[in-house]
């Protein structure tokens, strides 16, 4: 199982180029089951979730290839056919290895009147529930049951549109709705929706697609059903994800960089923290732009909402880099139950840091010392390669498969950057 070896105390400077974001690129695949045509997604990350996502999309009769690009970037570039399906199952052995592949049912009920989809898997980091996902395809008239660890709805007759309150806000449960209404009968209404840049980036390609959805943007989404869609083009976003925590490397090692391609305004949140910590965030026509003041970061209370809020996904990120701040400070998780499974592995560093119940009290270090850590979820991996950065001496993380789920080529970039980082094939 690889590793990756940091020798750390070096400030970052240089620039990153920005992947396509993952959180946007599977959904749109899913939403290739939407239509018999083809549909090309350009700027997708080369990432294992997306290969688990092409491999379930396969199973189900997708065809998938390369695709040209202007950009000259034919690998990043995929077609994705759904005209022949031969399998509307979802099987346990893909989907229990990313929790997005849930994001098929929506599609596949709509188009073809029934699916029959594995429960989800995925990183550790909390029950995540799919109940808001079936009580809402219930609503627009799919008969729903739990068999042996499947899910399996059925609408022969086809979707009705209907009007959906989300208890909470769902980012999953909003694509796959959103999806599936897009062929019901009729006027859906999604209330209390996701307002993610993610959603956005769908509700656009489905709109390319033929889709009527009205309230993009917002947390009322009007979809009124169409007989069918067509193929599209469409350019995946920018990580976001990826763009913050590039943002936070750059605090951490006291270096400055240039994130290409990112775009501020989907991180304006985690501008507003590192501005109070201490940190310059600034914006070129093509780049974001990344230094610390002066001096030592100061610690900055945080808590994690839906977005526009702090995304829980940059939550461990920004626990190391309280982790060396002045002062103290307070991290609040309000999205997962257990997503301080990065904590003791930051105290084997030096951190300390005190855990009740849904926050954290950091109290800043001068300092993290190398030591040997293990990963134990995504973005859980990527905070301890921060934390590997700014510390002194050599740190080993453990496990760093799950950083290849969501982080492309992440020791090509850092190193690029001055950062002697390398991984260890064991």
């Amino acid at each position: 199982m690889d590793s990756i070896l940091i020798r750390g105390g070096v400030p970052l400077s240089g620039a990153i180029k920005i992947g396509g974001a993952k959180n946007a690129a599977l959904p749109l695949m899913a939403a290739s089951l939407l239509t018999a045509e083809p549909l090309v997604l350009a700027n997708l990350p080369d990432l294992a979730d997306i290969a688990t996502m092409a491999n379930l999309l396969e199973q189900h009769g997708v065809a998938i290839g390369a695709a040209a690009d202007s950009a000259n970037e034919p690998s990043r570039v995929l077609e994705l056919s759904a005209r022949d399906i031969t399998s509307t199952t979802a099987p346990y052995d893909l989907v229990r290895k990313m929790r997005a592949s849930f994001l098929v049912l929506g599609p596949l009920v709509a188009r073809y009147g029934g699916a029959r989809v594995s429960l989800p898997g995925g990183c550790d980091i909390g029950v995540r529930p799919v109940d808001l996902h079936i009580k809402g395809l219930q609503r627009l008239g799919a008969e729903v049951e739990l068999s042996q660890g499947y899910i399996e709805a059925r609408a022969p007759h086809g979707l009705r549109g209907a009007e959906i309150v989300f208890p909470a806000v769902s980012v999953g449960a909003t694509e796959n709705l959103l999806m599936a209404a897009t062929l019901a009968e009729g006027e859906t209404v999604l209330i209390n929706a996701a307002r993610e840049p993610e959603i956005i980036d769908l509700a656009d390609c489905l709109v390319a697609m033929g889709a009527d959805i009205a309230g993009i943007g917002t947390d009322r989404l009007v979809i009124r059903g169409v007989g069918a869609l067509h193929g599209a083009r469409h350019r995946v976003i920018p990580d976001r994800i990826e763009t913050g925590t590039y943002m936070m490397a750059a605090a951490a090692t006291g270096g400055e960089v240039r994130l290409l391609g990112g775009r501020l305004d989907h991180v304006d949140a985690v501008r507003r923290i590192l501005d109070a910590a201490g940190v310059c965030v600034g914006e070129t026509p093509d780049a974001i732009t990344v230094r610390r003041r002066n001096g030592r970061l100061v610690g900055v209370d945080v808590m994690t909402e839906p977005y526009p809020g702090f995304p829980t996904d940059l939550q461990a990120q920004v626990m190391t880099l309280m982790a060396i701040a002045e002062g103290a400070s307070m991290i609040t998780e309000t999205i997962f139950e257990n997503r301080f499974m990065h904590v003791p592995e930051l105290a084997r560093m030096g951190a300390s840091i005190t855990v009740h119940r849904a926050s954290a009290l950091v109290r800043g270090v001068p300092r993290l010392l190398g030591a040997p850590v293990m990963a134990t979820d995504l973005r859980a991996s990527v905070s301890l390669v921060l934390a590997g950065l700014a510390a002194g001496g050599e740190t080993v993380v453990n496990r760093v498969y799950h950083l290849d789920r969501g982080y492309e080529r992440i020791e090509e970039k850092l190193s690029a950057c001055g950062a002697r980082i390398e991984r260890l094939h064991n």
